[in-house]
């Protein structure tokens, strides 16, 4: 029977491929992660570069990852377990910038209502001094020095309203592409019939194959 030169899904021609090539599946992933192969961390120079390659594709472009292995087909199913993969590592992403956009967005309403407290308490310590018997020049620096103090405390919630939030969505926005483009391998050598073997970190049961 001969191998096939490729398996995974079919990849629609308008997708913007994102192309990698590797020698085992398992340079993919993080050697030190613990979890069962499907739920496995990627390894942070491979997630750099898809996530990096795919912020140079427009935001309306469906994804796609072709992944070039130089060794020769394993199990039937391995490209579904590396989709799954995949998918699971990026989902997991978009999880954790959504949680990291929600405890910004929390602090930023903290700060907001700390901020307008604290500048209506300056403004009104202003006022004061305006109509305090103090001398002109001094009265004056105090005055703007209080104004001053006010708006600035309003910086920090200003600053996460107005540009802090808006680049974790679109991070987020990014990993859901990422979780749900279609996945590929091509197998660029034939080499040893059984080198898939030593690729895998563990065999899967035939219950666990499709997990993730």
């Amino acid at each position: 029977m001969i191998e096939p030169a490729a398996s995974g899904d079919m990849i629609p021609p308008e997708c913007e491929l994102i192309e990698v090539r590797v020698v085992e599946l398992r340079q993919l992933f993080n050697a030190i992660d613990p979890s069962p192969f499907h739920d496995r961390e990627l390894d942070g120079k491979a997630e750099s570069f898809i996530t990096n390659w795919a912020m140079e594709v427009p935001r309306s472009a469906p994804l796609a990852l072709l992944v070039h292995l130089d060794r020769s087909a394993g199990m039937s199913s391995e490209a579904e377990i590396l989709r799954d993969a995949v998918h699971a590592h990026f989902r997991r992403r978009s999880a954790e910038a959504r949680q990291r956009l929600r405890a910004l967005l929390r602090r930023g309403r903290i700060s907001l209502a700390i901020g307008l407290a604290f500048l209506c308490l300056a403004s009104w310590l202003a006022n004061l001094v305006s109509d305090a018997n103090i001398s002109g020049d001094f009265r004056d620096i105090l005055h703007e020095s209080l104004l001053i103090g006010g708006w600035v405390a309003m910086w920090g919630p200003l600053e996460v309203f107005l540009y802090d939030w808006w680049p974790i969505r679109a991070e987020a926005r990014q990993f859901d592409r990422l979780a749900s483009m279609p996945v590929r391998i091509k197998y660029t050598s034939e080499g040893k019939p059984e080198a898939w073997r030593s690729d895998w970190p563990a065999l899967p049961s035939s219950g666990s194959v499709q997990g993730g």
